[in-house]
């Protein structure tokens, strides 16, 4: 066992968290006694190659929550920290990465001040917290509550509703592809849960979110969303930290499952700041029979961050809509898997993402549209635009396309641009200086995506941080532009 687990062993136990073999609560629905072998490749370096839809590894399997922990934590033990590569030209690395000399077990100091610093108080259906593996706030519209909505901690979701929980959990989310999958799958703590009863419709956003507020923290965001049937709501995600000096980790996982008819616009919000923050997650939304998500991450921020996002269309007549953004600083390190997957069809798809990068920074975007067989009458497009601000910044967009299927539409494209001088001389003879002129082009840039996330309090977050980067990377950017 590794000194990081061993610390996560010996840590006070939380009051939420056993997860004793025989407990009932913690057993899934058709669960059987014995769990699946789990197959380990060692080495120094274990590359992951994560270019398959999620195949799913957990409650259809029929193993109990304490089970699928133990496998996970063997996977955990008998893994490095991954690489992932791709064609020779694009590396991401954990090498970095002092694992050992980050806490699993640290203790959660109250609601992180970049919580209220940064989000909005404003009208919202409920809001959950969570900072180093606790839940440090909960609320909900008691009015929502009688309806049958429920949030609360993962945790005590299994202890109170699993029979809800069951047959959902890791439905689709693996645990043994990379170290920090299965440590996820194996430490997390408290978690979020939220469940949508059949027919109920919620204007208001529910609020997830994850904190860090100091260096040394391991945090390991578990997250379930259930929509029922016909229902229809909207959940905004953030994922925040203080600006410290020092590594901390955030290795999340979440999936989102949507049943017929049911309706969710999505919006997730990342920034960890300034300090050596590492996160890599892993993101599943499923939709089910003439169900739709509307889905848009904006990654605006992480010392190396490593997303695989996944839209899967499972049944007949779904529908999604996937945007999303990106816009990486000095020397970040963005590493972005989107999938776009058509399962059976007919099914709608439209992919489109945009990325920005100043500095030293570096972001990659591979987008794969994948359509298994049987998927006829499926209809897809991905595009993905970026706009460079420094000559040393660099974007790579990989699209990719697998069709299993000959009666279908799927198309990709996309741009790759620079600051053109004469939009920034035109709008200097309508009065503007050349930094609000620059300022104007990249967040005209941004702003068919930021007005698609459909409420005005989080579209004005990410507006102002985008405006925050353009301002640090001033400089940088008119340095840039003036040498074009």
């Amino acid at each position: 066992m590794t000194r990081f687990a061993r610390r996560l062993a010996r840590a006070p136990p939380q009051p939420v968290t056993k997860v004793p073999e025989q407990d009932a609560a913690n057993t899934l629905p058709g669960a059987t006694n014995g769990a699946a072998p789990v197959q380990v490749k060692a080495g120094r370096h274990r590359e992951a190659s994560l270019y398959h839809a999620l195949a799913g590894a957990g409650a259809g399997d029929g193993r109990t929550l304490a089970q699928l922990r133990a496998a996970a934590l063997d996977v955990y033990e008998a893994s490095e920290l991954p690489i992932w590569r791709r064609s020779g030209f694009w590396t991401t690395s954990l090498q970095s990465l002092d694992l050992d000399a980050l806490d699993p077990a640290a203790s959660a100091e109250g609601v992180p001040e970049v919580v209220s610093r940064t989000i909005p108080d404003g009208p919202r259906a409920g809001r959950i917290v969570q900072s180093a593996g606790e839940t440090v706030h909960l609320e909900l519209d008691p009015g929502l509550a009688e309806r049958g909505v429920i949030l609360c901690s993962l945790e005590d979701a299994f202890r109170d509703h699993p029979e809800l929980v069951g047959p959902w959990y890791s439905k689709r989310l693996t645990i043994d592809r990379h170290k920090l999958e299965a440590a996820n799958a194996a430490f997390w703590r408290a978690g979020a849960f939220l469940h949508v009863p059949a027919g109920v419709t919620v204007s208001e956003p529910f609020e997830i979110v994850y904190a860090i507020e100091r260096p040394g923290v391991a945090q390991f965001g578990r997250t379930l969303v259930l929509g029922g049937a016909n229902s229809e709501f909207r959940v905004h995600e953030y994922d925040l930290a203080e600006d410290f000096e020092g590594q901390a980790l955030h290795a999340g996982a979440f999936e989102l499952y949507l049943q017929d008819g049911a309706r969710c616009r999505l919006a997730q919000l990342q920034d960890w700041g300034s300090g050596e923050v590492f996160d890599v997650s892993t993101r599943f939304v499923g939709v089910g029979r003439d169900a739709y998500c509307h889905w848009l991450p904006a990654l605006l921020g992480g010392h190396l961050v490593r997303q695989h996002l996944e839209l899967a269309v499972s049944e007949k007549g779904g529908d999604m809509a996937f945007r999303g953004l990106l816009f990486t600083e000095e020397h970040e390190h963005l590493d972005v898997f989107a999938v776009d997957l058509h399962e059976t069809g007919p099914s709608g798809g439209d992919v489109h993402w945009r990325g920005a990068a100043t500095g030293e920074s570096r972001a990659s975007f591979e987008g794969l549209i994948q359509i298994d067989p049987g998927a006829q009458q499926t209809h897809t497009y991905l595009q993905f635009h970026s706009m460079m601000l420094s000559p040393k910044a660099r974007i790579d967009a990989i699209p990719s396309v697998l069709v299993s299927a000959d009666d279908v539409s799927a198309s990709h494209g996309g741009t790759v641009g620079e600051l053109d001088e004469n939009a920034i001389y035109y709008m200097q003879t309508r009065g503007l200086d050349r930094p609000a002129a620059v300022r104007v082009i990249v967040e005209g840039f941004f702003e068919p995506l930021v007005a698609e996330i459909g409420d005005e309090a989080m579209e004005e977050v990410v507006r102002s941080k985008v405006a925050a980067k353009l301002a640090a990377a001033r400089e940088d950017i008119e340095a840039y532009a003036t040498s074009r």
